[in-house]
């Protein structure tokens, strides 16, 4: 057997290459999001976010490094044990956390700050691998279905309590792996219409346009199809309660939503609507992106992020920067990137032998994708500001050491690919 300190030989570089570039250039970035010419900065200042995010990155080298020495069973066989930890660890963060940006999320070690939350996304991958790979396991079960999404329902709902809507969102991801590991795909297929039919109740001023098509698509089901009873009865049922998601539309966004998440469905909706109120990240990210053209202003040359006209440049709207100093083909550049990690991660996932490591791939993979599509979707005004980091661009060092842990994790089970898994 292989020893778990002598595995450079089966590592799959490609992936490792593909994270150091990703990682040098978000680097790169977010100096160039506070670079004052004036000032004559270095990027390695440690009074910069830049010098700061390069010791997050020494920090990620040495995490990685100790990943791939600890042997591979490791993290099958601790995966509960890990999950039971962070819950525990989430449930005392409103009590003994520090609230950042209005989002009670952190853990104060001294002037440094830790976020549980980004390090659970790892951890529920492992735990929701290891019920997945466990023996005897069947997705068609109900009961093995219930578990999961507890699974993924306890730490996202003590996330929310820290009032942390975007890290929880992530979590919806996990459906993506349960759909491809055998479930159904009736709750995916549901949950898409309910997102299309609220989306177009929040597009449509007067809702009983959208009650009229739903009366005449039923009408038109029933007269086309079979005459039975039942038949016409689920028809009827499910034509009413997306009647009743139309109605409830409402209150959820007036009465459920905060102010603040209200804003945020108004300005995907209508940005213009109010330009310099709670329009104005998108509109400004919008401006920044936009007036990088084809081949972008040049290297530290941005405007609208150095003067502060885009929010959070160097943290949720990194891509901002991307956009404005490289134009188009930088920011194709950088999209190609990602999109080569995300294939290389499901080639990865498709040629395991066993279903933990499988499974703990495409959960690698959705919440990557989940990131990458949110982050730069919301930076365009094509999703509502729900402030997610963009990997390895972001500033932060949870975020970069979860997500190193994340792939780094899916390198070290992989160079094993040719072992089977056993418990210790």
């Amino acid at each position: 057997m292989k020893r778990d300190s002598d595995i450079s030989g089966s590592m799959d570089w490609t992936i490792v290459m593909l994270y150091m570039a990703l990682v040098i250039l978000g680097w790169l970035n977010v100096f160039a999001a506070v670079y004052d010419e004036n000032a004559k900065q270095s990027i390695f200042d440690l009074s910069l976010n830049s010098g700061r995010q390069l010791l997050f990155i020494a920090a990620s080298a040495l995490i990685a490094l100790a990943i791939t020495i600890i042997d591979m069973r490791f993290y099958e066989t601790f995966a509960y044990v890990f999950y039971g930890i962070i819950l525990v660890i989430l449930v005392m963060v409103p009590v003994i956390g520090k609230e950042v940006g209005g989002n009670k999320a952190w853990i104060g070690i001294g002037s440094f700050g830790l976020q549980p939350s980004e390090f659970a996304k790892c951890i529920t991958a492992l735990a929701v691998a290891k019920y997945i790979g466990s023996v005897g396991f069947r997705m068609e079960n109900l009961r093995n279905q219930a578990m999961l999404f507890v699974m993924i329902g306890l730490p996202m709902g003590l996330i929310l309590l820290q009032k942390d809507t975007g890290t929880a969102l992530v979590f919806t991801s996990f459906v993506l792996v349960f759909f491809r590991e055998g479930m159904s795909p009736f709750l995916l297929i549901v949950g898409l219409c309910a997102i299309t039919i609220f989306i177009l109740t929040l597009l449509i001023p007067n809702p009983i346009y959208l009650h009229i098509a739903i009366g005449v698509v039923l009408l038109v089901l029933i007269v086309t199809g079979k005459k039975k009873i039942r038949r016409i009865i689920l028809l009827t049922v499910g034509a009413l309660l997306i009647s009743g998601v139309i109605e409830s539309v409402d209150y959820v966004v007036h009465d459920v939503l905060k102010p603040h998440q209200q804003n945020r469905i108004k300005a995907l909706i209508n940005p213009d609507a109010d330009p310099l109120g709670f329009g104005w990240n998108v509109t400004q990210s919008k401006i920044a992106i936009g007036s990088g053209g084809f081949w972008g202003k040049g290297f530290l040359k941005g405007t609208q992020t150095k003067f502060d006209f885009v929010p959070a440049q160097s943290t949720d709207f990194i891509f901002c920067t991307i956009g404005e100093e490289h134009g188009w083909i930088g920011s194709l550049i950088v999209i190609g990137l990602f999109i080569a990690l995300l294939l290389r991660i499901i080639f990865l996932a498709e040629r395991q032998k066993n279903r933990f490591t499988r499974t703990y791939a495409y959960s690698v993979a959705c919440i990557f994708f989940f990131h990458f599509a949110v982050n730069i979707g919301m930076t365009i005004g094509l999703f509502p500001v729900i402030g997610i980091p963009l990997p390895f661009f972001s500033y932060g060092g949870s975020a970069l050491w979860s997500f190193t842990i994340l792939l780094f994790i899916l390198i070290k089970l992989d160079a094993h690919r040719g072992q089977v898994l056993q418990r210790i």
